[in-house]
């Protein structure tokens, strides 16, 4: 257990909590009391606790635990105090919170029995932020912040489901960045590591909350408009061509004009053959954007010919 864990008692029932577990404060605990709901919920509107440990007013504590939900302690371990005559309704609110992490602890248990539940909640906590933090770098790169190939592919892949069967529009966007591999042979790899990074944020900054993007490869990059129509999907275009164009200027030392070529492709669920064809279109539609000598987005139905063959 970290030195100076705050463990917010709530003593709703007004039972004499905070004698109880005076104890933990020799723990290394710093423990705060509320004696009423309005004024719990009024404490976690500030900086949260570490964990809670709640004796209800109602046996079981749902009604109690629905409002600090509502109040943003989701995430907060709770260790909920029970009557042993009436373990029935608590078992029941563990089973309900079960994405949470909760223990139980009978009234009459000493304060060593509540020190360690405390300390396993808290464990807990950590592992599973440990945990979060792991899943997240397994789909997410590390330099861009963005989902990396395998993850967009599935993306790409459900979304393009659910569009053919029910008829919803989608545009799928590839984006190259224009005169990297200079910027790579010219400065240090750090600076090339920077652009990414920045054109990583700037790409986010475009985009709408549903949609999805990710980094291919390289300095090739992915994005995905669910719901989105041909000219929806041109002013979004639009806005990535311009935000990645304001990551121009000092980075790393080094004065840089930063711009992409992007090729895109829309479908309104039965347009195109394929989520394969999907991707041919807009990587055709990028090859054109280069061709025309970068810093522009080329939309695949406006191409004269087919260059994907």
């Amino acid at each position: 257990m970290r030195p100076q864990s705050i463990v917010l008692l709530l003593d709703h029932r007004g039972s004499g909590l905070a004698q109880r577990c005076a104890p933990l404060e020799q723990s290394g605990l710093r423990l705060e009391v509320s004696e009423s709901v309005r004024r719990s919920l009024e404490r976690l509107a500030g900086p949260a606790p570490d964990a809670l440990v709640l004796d209800p007013l109602i046996e079981g504590g749902e009604v109690e635990l629905e409002a600090l939900d509502r109040a943003g302690a989701a995430e907060i371990p709770l260790l909920l105090f029970v009557d042993p005559t009436r373990i029935a309704e608590a078992l029941a609110t563990l089973t309900r919170y079960s994405d949470r992490a909760i223990d139980l602890v009978h009234r009459d248990a000493s304060a060593e029995e509540i020190r360690g539940r405390l300390e396993r909640l808290l464990a807990l906590k950590v592992s599973r932020a440990e945990l979060a933090e792991l899943r997240h770098r397994a789909l997410y790169d590390d330099r861009t912040e963005l989902l990396r190939p395998e993850a967009f592919e599935r993306r790409v892949a459900e979304h393009w489901s659910a569009a053919e069967r029910h008829g919803h529009a989608l545009a799928l966007v590839i984006a190259d960045l224009d005169r990297f591999g200079q910027f790579n042979k010219r400065y240090d790899h750090t600076v090339g590591d920077r652009v990414l990074s920045r054109v990583g944020e700037a790409i986010r900054s475009a985009l709408r909350t549903e949609d999805v993007a990710g980094r291919l490869g390289g300095d090739e990059f992915g994005c995905l408009l669910p719901y989105t129509q041909k000219a929806d999907a041109a002013r979004v275009v639009k806005r990535l061509c311009e935000q990645i164009r304001a990551v121009s200027g000092q980075i790393g030392g080094a004065d840089l004009v930063i711009s992409a070529s992007l090729g895109f492709e829309t479908f309104d669920g039965r347009d195109v053959e394929s989520v394969e064809a999907l991707r041919r279109h807009a990587e055709a539609a990028l090859r054109e954007a280069k061709r025309r000598g970068g810093d522009r987005a080329v939309y695949y139905r406006l191409l004269p010919i087919d260059p994907a063959g």
